[in-house]
């Protein structure tokens, strides 16, 4: 028989990533009892290490940023642009509008636990090795059925539950709540390496992102961390890639296809064996419910070339945790028009420029000789993860803003 939870919790999150670290210690710092239930042990490896600017408010409103700065994690204040012999930068300082201009780069097994040792400073219980395999929210008194390590079958209760298990998607799974993605289906192959880097004129402070000489579809990107090494990977449709190598091996291969990324890892140690995921992009059918609320990557994923994923995911942990701070306090609250109405708007700013990115227009405007320094801002401030800010032109009207910018750039 299952054992039933001997507390009752105001709130249950699935999921210890960043938004739910972040709405666990939101709502803590609300005064509300939070449990988070955890699949995994941490630190655990997690792709997605180039943060943007816009999280370091989110993770100030939580209370958490003294330790991330304390973690001594790679400084980023901007991103390089690569294709062939073309170079672009964008300072994330030099952007449109108010806002932090630089963040981290941040090894995300340390990243998230630093996260969540604060969260669990800040009041919040984490519950390790807990695998959530059932829920009921349409009852009075919402449940999740959770399996442990010893197999052992635990209910637990709560008022709300909040999905932040990322690519896990539980409740999107247990709830058929999954659609496809409108992305092709694309494939990224990636691991941590040594990079010995020796030269002079690299950055590190700033992600370096490089078109494929041949395929504009396809892109590495280069994330050195603080301690020598560096996040590399390949992005590309999954036709491009072949099965008859090992990952490290094809990953090898693509990068000598480029000559700049291959001279400037010329000497790179390729230390550690490298992962693939497949198929990534994901969509659902709504980003609440009754009882529930979706947050970050267990709503919608994009794609990984703006690195956009973190910073979707903390928006999405603290709309939804003023929303349920609003709703205890038996305030009118509308899901609709509070939380998914405006995290879609960022989440479709961003789109703009994915889209943009791979059918080539986006290449087009950053590799343009015009200087256009006011536009090149307010692209900077989205870049930057103030996909929220309506003050921005390209923002507020994004796809019409950007439509007419890269029609002009191609006439040049």
């Amino acid at each position: 028989m299952p054992k039933v939870a001997n507390q009752d919790f105001k709130v249950l999150i699935i999921g210890a990533g960043p938004s739910g670290c972040l709405a666990g210690a939101l709502l803590k710092n609300k005064g509300y009892q939070v449990t988070i239930l955890e699949r995994q042990l941490f630190p655990r490896f997690s792709i997605g290490e180039s943060l943007l600017p816009q999280c370091m408010e989110f993770i100030k409103q939580a209370g958490m940023l003294e330790a991330v700065i304390n973690e001594g994690f790679q400084f980023k204040n901007g991103a390089s642009f690569v294709r062939r012999d073309q170079h672009t930068e964008f300072s994330f300082e030099n952007k449109f509008g108010e806002g932090v201009g630089t963040t981290f780069q941040v090894q995300r097994g340390r990243f998230d636990q630093v996260l969540a040792n604060e969260a669990i400073r800040l009041g919040v219980d984490i519950q390790w090795q807990m695998e959530v395999i059932d829920t009921n929210l349409t009852i009075a008194k919402p449940e999740i059925t959770a399996r442990t390590i010893t197999e052992e079958i635990i209910i637990y209760q709560a008022d709300f539950v909040l999905d932040a298990s990322g690519f896990g998607r539980i409740l999107p799974k247990l709830l058929n709540l999954e659609l496809p993605s409108s992305f092709p289906v694309r494939q990224a192959l990636f691991c941590h390496i040594e990079d010995k880097i020796d030269d002079p004129s690299f950055d590190r402070n700033k992600i370096r992102v490089t078109v494929h000489p041949e395929h504009k579809d396809v892109w590495f990107w280069l994330i050195p961390f603080s301690n020598g090494r560096s996040s590399l990977g390949v992005v590309a449709e999954t036709s491009f890639f072949d099965n008859e190598h090992t990952n490290k091996q094809a990953l090898i291969n693509f990068i000598s296809q480029d000559i700049g990324l291959h001279t400037l890892l010329k000497n790179a140690v390729f230390d550690e064996e490298s992962n693939t995921i497949i198929g990534y992009a994901a969509n659902v059918k709504s980003l609440y419910g009754k009882n529930y609320a979706l947050l970050g990557n267990a709503g919608e994923f994009l794609d990984p070339v703006f690195s956009s994923g973190v910073t979707i995911a903390m928006k999405s942990a603290c709309l939804a945790a003023n929303i349920l701070d609003r709703q205890f306090n038996n305030e009118d609250v509308n899901w609709d028009k509070d939380y998914a109405i405006p995290l879609q708007q960022g989440v479709d700013t961003f789109r703009v420029y994915v889209e943009a990115w791979y059918d080539g227009r986006f290449q087009d405007v950053i590799f343009n000789n015009k200087d256009q320094p006011k536009i090149k801002k307010m692209i900077s401030s989205i870049l930057a993860g103030y996909a929220w800010d309506l003050e921005n032109p390209y923002v507020k009207n994004a796809q019409l803003k950007f439509d007419a910018l890269a029609a002009l750039c191609r006439l040049d």
